[in-house]
């Protein structure tokens, strides 16, 4: 239960004054649900009223403070004109008061002719005359403390105004209750840190607009607690995961070891260390929990046969989910021949598989006859049942999250998980999204694969790609055409498809062949399989190219409008056409403006290809919620923290979870009882619930 001196924290914003039904909704569309919502909603700007001493000393365009004394009021010749106030300061200098859609009643009532009043707000030269467009404030003379000097700018919505949140958040830390202090004291005086209740005072009382910066110590203090908050309840979680019973999955390597002498090549040493760390994991009286990052063609699919083989050399089953069909299949034709050879047998379960012959293969799975399973997330419907499931790898599934992945392995007996990306992920984003898992990493490429030559060129010079185009088809070659993303919408994405399509058409004729994510699962294997026996030889595609989809004889990758797509995308995208072993090449197309960002982004991609320098290069660019492909993947959306500004602070907040949980792992002693109150605060009530309670 969250403690009740939270419980303010916590209430609806329509607890406090002056907030109504109407205005709840309209901060809601903020993200303000509760009070504390509020307090995480930092300013971005601030405004620095300058204090006028006469109409004379405005300052053109910026925000003044001003005694004047109403004149006349004006009333509009017709609707389109504005309501006006003629008003003077003490040297008779004018200035006009200017309301657009005025509620007349109410501007007499607060500008009573002949009275004198302080207003503040943005004041503009117009046609020689001085004039301000509805005052911010609007006060008595000797009221003049209710207009600030310095005021934070927030995110507004329609009928939300920024004195109406500036209000609203002092009432929220007006309310706050005092917490305990969840640093330790060494610690936050060595970073220079306030404590909590004075960092939010800090952020929503700024001095000056360095006061903002994520290099200021309130800043700074804030986003390490919720750093340390999302760092330590995957701590939790992961302790949690090792504390429940494994099986100790120890082959005798036969199985493994014929296989490897059927391959046409060796394993790296990078492949190798990495089985050693699977392989100790599966040892241990743990679960395996284990994260397997591999740049594209590195090799992680023998990696995951052979994890699943020691499983499948103790006696047991297990199971590879991919994310499509095509991968699914891909998978199969990979796996299947390959354990035929050495007397197992593989089965392919996809969403497609009915009837007969589905009851067929659920039939031989349970009276485990099949002992590797490969398929989509069907293998995770009610009714499909293992003999014994021992281990289960998931392959480009970087969008779960940390409770889809404890809950992925419940049809196993205490099954192993493996998850595999070939999206190159940063160090940040391995702790803050990954957190809860053991990580390895191949950072190697296998011997004689070609570096892709990558050339970086304007949109106008298509018509002079196309006969190159045609002498690589005419060598049996295949080429990827990758539209470009037009906007959030699949629609028009595959009308671009569809318009490159035909115009290819004109020169290739049925050798062009088209794939988006509209079409039929059926529909989309038909053409692909079509590309890959080369029947069709130049593909035409929205980004719907699978991850990982595998065609030797693809050695170009064309992208049109390359500037819209994020690096790691474009990294995928061109490993594509690493798979095979002839010279291979990729050409980014850009379009005109090409903005500081995009062209650095092009720049990166023509000078490297490797996968972990273009992940950081990425988060840089873009920041974390993107470096996955898109912002509904399983990755931390932080309120208060900022990547990379913060990564230090992570790294930080790391370390000092894994002290926490290594020296108080119940969280029972004073700083513990405290840092239950941190997990509450945040939101963490996950990690409270499912290690704490047991």
């Amino acid at each position: 239960m969250r403690p009740s001196f939270l419980y303010p924290f916590f209430a609806s914003p329509s607890s406090l004054r002056g907030v109504g039904e109407k205005s709840a909704a309209l901060l809601e569309k903020l993200g303000i649900e509760k009070t504390v919502d509020l307090l995480w909603h930092l300013p971005y700007a601030v405004h620095v009223r300058h204090r006028a001493t006469s109409v004379r000393s405005l300052k053109n365009g910026e925000i003044n403070t001003i005694k004047i004394r109403v004149v006349e009021h004006i009333s509009p010749k017709s609707n389109r004109h504005p309501y006006q106030v003629l008003c003077k300061d003490k040297e008779e200098n004018e200035l006009t008061l200017v309301f657009f859609k005025a509620y007349p009643d109410f501007i007499r009532k607060n500008l009573p002719e002949g009275s004198e009043r302080l207003i503040s707000g943005k004041t503009e030269l117009f046609n020689g005359c001085w004039q301000m467009s509805h005052p911010d404030y609007i006060v008595m003379p000797e009221n003049d403390r209710q207009i600030p000097d310095i005021e934070p700018v927030y995110g507004l919505t329609a009928g939300i105004s920024n004195k109406f949140i500036c209000r609203l958040i002092g009432h929220a830390l007006a309310a706050m209750q005092p917490l305990p202090e969840w640093l330790e004291p060494n610690h936050q005086k060595a970073l220079n840190l306030p404590s909590f209740a004075e960092a939010l005072q800090q952020v929503h009382h700024p001095r000056g607009s360095c006061d903002l910066l994520p290099t200021s110590a309130a800043r700074m203090r804030l986003a390490y607690d919720e750093l340390l908050a999302n760092q330590l309840s995957l701590a939790l979680v992961r302790k949690k995961v090792k504390k429940q019973a494994g099986r100790q999955i120890a082959g005798n390597g036969l199985l493994r070891q014929t296989i490897l002498e059927q391959l046409p090549f060796s394993l790296t040493d990078a492949q190798a260390k990495v089985l050693s760390e699977i392989y100790r994991d599966q040892a241990s009286e743990s679960r395996m929990l284990r994260l397997l990052q591999g740049d594209v063609g590195s090799g992680k699919t023998i990696v995951a046969l052979l994890t699943m083989l020691n499983a499948v050399e103790c006696g047991a089953q297990a199971a590879i989910m991919a994310p499509t069909e095509i991968l699914a299949k891909q998978h199969f034709d990979t796996i299947a021949p390959l354990l035929e050879k050495i007397g197992l047998n593989a089965a392919l379960l996809t969403g497609r598989l009915k009837g007969k012959a589905r009851t067929k293969l659920l039939e031989e799975l349970k009276d485990g006859k099949i002992n590797i399973l490969i398929g989509t997330h069907a293998l995770f419907v009610e009714d499909v049942a293992f003999a014994d499931l021992a281990c289960v790898v998931i392959d480009e599934q970087h969008r779960f999250g940390v409770h889809q992945r404890l809950n992925l392995s419940d049809k196993g007996n205490r099954a192993d998980i493996l998850v595999m990306t070939a999206t190159p992920i940063p160090r940040t984003l391995i702790l803050t999204a990954f957190g809860d898992m053991e990580y390895s990493k191949i950072d190697q490429l296998p011997a004689g694969r070609k570096p892709v030559d990558t050339r970086v060129m304007p949109l106008g010079k298509i018509d002079d790609i196309i006969p190159a185009v045609k002498r690589k088809t005419e060598k049996d070659e295949r080429i990827y055409w990758v539209c470009p993303l037009v906007e959030e919408s699949e629609k028009i994405d595959i009308a671009a498809a569809e318009k490159r399509f035909e115009i290819l058409q004109k020169t290739f004729g049925d050798q062009v062949g088209l794939v988006h994510g509209k079409m039929k699962e059926k529909e989309k294997e038909l053409v692909m399989e079509r590309f890959k026996s080369g029947e069709i030889k130049l593909l035409v595609a929205t980004t719907v190219i699978e991850v990982g989809v595998n065609v030797p004889e693809a050695t170009v990758m064309i992208i049109e409008h390359a500037e819209r797509f994020g690096l790691a995308q474009l990294h995928q995208l061109r490993g594509r056409v690493k798979r095979g072993n002839k010279p291979a090449s990729c050409i980014l197309l850009y379009g005109y403006p090409l903005g500081e960002t995009s062209r650095a982004r092009l720049n990166i991609m023509r000078d490297t290809e490797d996968g972990f320098l273009i992940a950081e290069e990425d988060l840089k660019l873009r920041g974390g919620g993107e470096i996955l492909g898109t912002r509904q993947s399983g990755v931390e959306q932080f309120l208060l923290a900022e990547m990379p500004e913060h990564q230090n602070l992570l790294i930080t907040a790391n370390k000092d979870a894994q002290m926490i949980v290594a020296t108080d792992p119940d969280l029972l002693g004073p700083r513990g009882q405290a840092l239950r109150t941190l997990l509450y605060l945040f939101e963490r009530n996950h990690a409270v619930k499912t290690y704490l309670a047991g």
